[in-house]
């Protein structure tokens, strides 16, 4: 079964069932090794990287931030 798949799967569970599964999901993140969570900040990294568009500058998110406080 792909990701794809089981996150369909995942996403026609009741919300109570998804929260018990997102928190499972994410406690296992915890237990990663040193290495594996260097790996996984370093994909991040790069992936931040290769889309420079994807970020914004920090005044516009403080605009937008402001704004919605109003």
């Amino acid at each position: 079964m792909s990701t794809e798949e089981i996150e369909t799967q995942a996403l026609k569970l009741d919300p109570k069932a998804r929260a018990r599964l997102a928190g499972k999901l994410l406690e296992s993140l915890e237990n990663l090794s040193e290495e594996e969570n260097a790996q996984l900040w370093a994909e991040e990294a790069e992936r931040r990287d290769a889309d420079p568009g994807a970020g914004r500058p920090a005044s516009q998110v403080f605009q937008d931030v402001r704004s919605r406080l109003k």
